[in-house]
């Protein structure tokens, strides 16, 4: 059962990124002119190599570490929690590669 909560998170976030991906690379054709395809790739790269690297909460967490520290709190762990059944490699698996692999495809 876990397995099948987590593809399915694993699509919605898919879809979700791809959704919003597409706008901004419409946005950015509209606004400076070229090819939609060439656009939306690029644009897929680069937010699957974020969602990659970041695994989806390190950049809250970092951002976090100053006032933690101030008020004398623990580091945050990385773990999932709030419903969420994907880590962060799970993210970068299922997620981030995914739309790295459709932005090389789109460019070629």
């Amino acid at each position: 059962m876990t397995v099948v909560r987590g593809l399915r998170e694993a699509l919605l976030l898919f879809v979700i990124a791809a959704v919003l991906v597409a706008v901004a690379a419409a946005v950015w054709v509209a606004v400076a002119g070229g090819d939609y395809t060439a656009r939306l790739g690029i644009a897929l790269m680069v937010v699957g190599a974020l969602l990659g690297v970041t695994g989806d909460l390190t950049l809250s967490q970092i951002g976090m570490l100053g006032p933690r520290a101030t008020f004398g709190l623990a580091p945050e762990r990385e773990e999932a929690g709030g419903g969420r059944v994907l880590t962060g490699v799970g993210i970068f698996l299922f997620v981030g590669l995914p739309l790295i692999l459709v932005g090389v495809l789109l460019i070629t």
